[in-house]
């Protein structure tokens, strides 16, 4: 599979929010909540694309030389097939070349195949928030990670 990638923009917003809402995360963002988050200084963000189709999406913030992955899916029937890793490395790349030198995530503690793409990917655990989550049993924490870019 080629993928290629487009900078995320408002305009985007509703792409954005379905891709969200099928990631299967408890909590979604709505295609407003997209557009304020796009909004903010300091955001960024972009879609993959299997030819021009949306299959997944990364969403990051840089604060001064940090930067945070606010979020990050791929489309459930698009998953093991290299999206996600493709969107994280996009993310590293273009937050680096911004000026980031470090980058930051949040991800629930029952989130096997996301805590595995990110640790394979140079992530360590830094901290964690306890019942940082929802899911449909209940609170869940939420594992800290990060890595030098």
């Amino acid at each position: 599979m080629k993928l290629d990638t487009c900078r995320l923009t408002g305009a985007m917003s509703a792409v954005a929010g379905a891709l969200h809402a099928a990631s299967g995360f408890h909590e979604t963002w709505d295609p407003a909540a997209f557009a304020e988050l796009i909004a903010m200084p300091g955001a960024g963000g972009c879609l993959a694309l299997d030819g021009e189709t949306p299959i997944g999406l990364v969403l990051w913030r840089i604060a001064a030389d940090e930067a945070e992955i606010l979020t990050i899916c791929t489309a459930p029937a698009r998953r093991r097939q290299g999206a996600g890793s493709y969107l994280l490395d996009t993310a590293i790349t273009v937050t680096a070349a911004a000026g980031a030198r470090r980058l930051l995530l949040e991800v629930a503690v029952d989130n096997m195949a996301a805590i595995a793409l990110y640790r394979a990917s140079g992530f360590t655990e830094v901290g964690r928030r306890a019942d940082y989550y929802q899911n449909a049993e209940g609170p869940v924490d939420a594992l800290i990670l990060a890595r030098e870019i």
